[in-house]
């Protein structure tokens, strides 16, 4: 194990860059090249689309691409029917670029629900509009052939793509998403053995790169189930590795909060530490394994929070057996994501008031051909909405058109230069398809968000077409357009900005808040699933700066610990259900609700004294009111106010 990490640490490199990254950069050359080629042979109308279509499946991975695929498919459909829709509706009435400007602000609240692929989609729902109903305002009965020209060419990029990886043997997704969790397992132990040694500072630090660096994996375990020769299954498996996960990772929390004894301490950093989690198959030590099943180590609780540790811990261990083997999970859980339709409302509403402005600001000044620079401020404003920072996106774009157009000049006026061959037209295009590419694998944001820009905007620019075109004021009238568009666009998002990242971590702490008053929330997830959802609102409250804020910060960790707490609490006292303390089981509910700690202790009191010989449910489900009853004590806190 620790020889095949050290080779993903370390792979071999052509000119310091890695072989697979290399090997990516010629794939989406040679796709654009074959898509290119077919659509010149089938002679499509917008052959240019086909090449662009590679750009954005530009994913590392054939899972990735495939997956991408699939959802550009649904989401081009999506856009062509709402184009033939909006024009069919309005194209006679002035009322067409507000509908334009409504669309665009569902398709940005749809995607500020989602993640991943699933966000582009929505986000490209939108944009399809602007590229063919905006463009054709005028010539709104040309909006159904374009739509579908445009349909046509998507799908030769795509095939062109598969093909491609399909040739060249593009990797599997789940070796590297395999080896990805079981870092984080191993990282998650080791945070479990510095929380138990006490080490406030550096656990609080761990375990909050931890939560961002499991969230940033969900968008992947979907893509798994397309990779070749893997099936649902293995998908399944991913999905319950990182809800399992997320669960350690709270246990562990836990733990470290909980006031536990010197001996099971020293005994579960045994567990942990020594070297003794570098695989999957270790073993814990004899006394730790006879403590999990002692309801009385230590102070009260203690053996419950060692035992709820341990027990997490192996059922990371099954679900990554799972994903390796390609098996169903002994339990599949899904990985909700917490949704604030509020912030999302925000979003789409700006959004909608940022076309709107451009649409106002283009027909006061009454230029020609002004809808295709709409047509990108729509394309730029819905990307922007899958990003975490849409202004900075739009300044990515403001930046990376002047880049992509001086290459694309040199390419098409320097190099080419009146060329009508394709042999000609593949060889040129290499170095800059490559290099595009290889920029999009940096690990740098900014190089990476470059590389991206740029290997779209090239496509634009040099518009490959049968026969080759060599118009300059074409050229210009193309770069004009888009940073027209994206000039725009940061103006309109300068006077109404995006929801600012305290008024996102406010809203976040508020339900945060309300949802930790109401217990009976959520009853459609298993408590691991809930989980899983909650980490996703911490970790979009890092996302907004949350880690800057150190007060806010801590009353939205004591919530998310006492939610978890109350959600492992409620799912054990169902065990009780059917069973004699079944009375004692309902007034816990009931003390819950009411957050009465005292009722609490005394019920957890009376089911450990009357707790059968024969079967340890009682004392555990008693230990665990024990704790939650320590972290309510702990976690009262004054409520968030509502931010205006």
């Amino acid at each position: 194990m620790i020889l095949v990490a050290t080779a993903f640490r370390q792979p071999l490199s052509i000119a310091n860059i890695p072989i697979s990254s290399w090997l990516f950069a010629i794939r989406i050359w040679l796709a654009t090249i074959l898509a290119l080629f077919v659509s010149f042979w089938l002679q499509l109308e917008a052959p240019s689309t086909a090449a662009l279509t590679i750009a954005v499946l530009a994913e590392p991975t054939r899972g990735q691409a495939l997956e991408k695929a699939g959802f550009r498919s649904f989401a081009t459909i999506v856009g062509v029917t709402a184009s033939i829709v909006v024009t069919g509706l309005f194209s006679q009435t002035e009322l067409i670029l507000a509908a334009f400007a409504v669309w665009l602000g569902i398709c940005v609240f749809a995607a500020k629900l989602l993640d991943g692929n699933r966000a582009y989609a929505a986000a490209l729902s939108g944009y399809t509009v602007g590229l063919i109903a905006t463009q054709q305002i005028d010539h709104p009965q040309h909006v159904f052939e374009v739509g579908m020209a445009r349909g046509v060419a998507i799908a030769v990029g795509i095939l062109s793509m598969a093909v491609v990886n399909d040739l060249l043997f593009a990797p599997d997704h789940y070796p590297r998403l395999a080896l990805q969790l079981a870092a984080l397992h191993h990282r998650i132990r080791a945070y479990a053995t510095a929380a138990l040694n006490r080490e406030p500072g550096v656990a609080s630090k761990t375990f909050l790169a931890l939560v961002r660096d499991i969230l940033a994996l969900r968008p992947a375990m979907t893509s798994v189930g397309l990779d070749s020769g893997s099936s649902l299954a293995r998908s399944a498996a991913a999905r319950s590795a990182i809800v399992a996960l997320v669960a350690e990772l709270l246990a562990a929390r836990i733990e470290k909060i909980a006031q536990v004894d010197v001996a099971t301490r020293d005994q579960t950093s045994v567990a942990f530490g020594g070297g003794r989690h570098s695989g999957l198959g270790a073993r814990l030590p004899a006394q730790v394994a006879d403590a999990r099943h002692e309801p009385g180590v230590g102070s009260e609780g203690s053996a419950w929070t060692t035992r709820e540790l341990l027990r997490r811990d192996e059922e990371v261990q099954e679900n990554l057996l799972a994903l390796r083997s390609a098996r169903w999970p002994l339990r599949s859980w899904r990985a909700p994501l917490y949704r604030s339709y509020r912030i999302a409302a925000e979003n789409g509403v700006r959004a909608s008031l940022w076309i709107a402005i451009a649409s106002a600001f283009f027909v006061c000044t009454g230029w020609p051909a002004t809808s295709v620079s709409l047509s990108f401020v729509m394309l730029i404003g819905a990307l922007g909405a899958t990003t975490a920072n849409p202004r900075g996106f739009t300044a990515m774009a403001l930046v990376g058109a002047p880049i992509a157009a001086v290459l694309a000049g040199m390419l098409k006026f320097v190099i080419l230069d009146g060329v009508d061959g394709f042999p000609s037209l593949t060889i040129a295009m290499a170095p800059f398809m490559v290099g595009a590419a290889l920029l999009m694998t940096s690990r740098n944001l900014l190089w990476s968000s470059l590389g991206r820009v740029n290997l779209a905007f090239i496509t634009i620019f040099v518009a490959p077409s049968n026969p080759q075109t060599y118009n300059p004021q074409t050229f210009l009238f193309t770069f004009v357009f888009i940073v027209a568009a994206a000039g725009l666009l940061l103006v309109a998002q300068t006077l109404i900005p995006p929801v600012s990242d305290h008024k996102r971590r406010m809203r976040l702490a508020t339900t945060a808040r309300g949802d930790l008053q109401q217990p009976q929330r959520l009853n459609r997830h298993s408590p691991e699933e809930a989980m899983f959802r909650d980490t996703s609102r911490l970790e979009q409250f890092l996302s907004s700066g949350g880690a800057q804020d150190s007060a806010a910060l801590a009353d939205m960790l004591s919530c998310f610990d006492q939610s978890a707490m109350l959600l492992l609490c409620k799912a054990k006292l169902t065990q009780l259900a059917d069973a004699p303390l079944a009375p004692l089981a309902h007034r816990a509910r009931a003390a819950i609700v009411t957050r009465d700690t005292g009722t609490l202790r005394a019920v957890a009191g009376e089911m450990r004294e009357n707790a059968s010989p024969t079967s340890p449910i009682e004392a555990d489900v008693a230990a665990c009111l024990f704790v939650a009853c320590d972290l309510l004590e702990r976690g009262r806190i004054e409520p968030f106010r509502e931010v205006s």
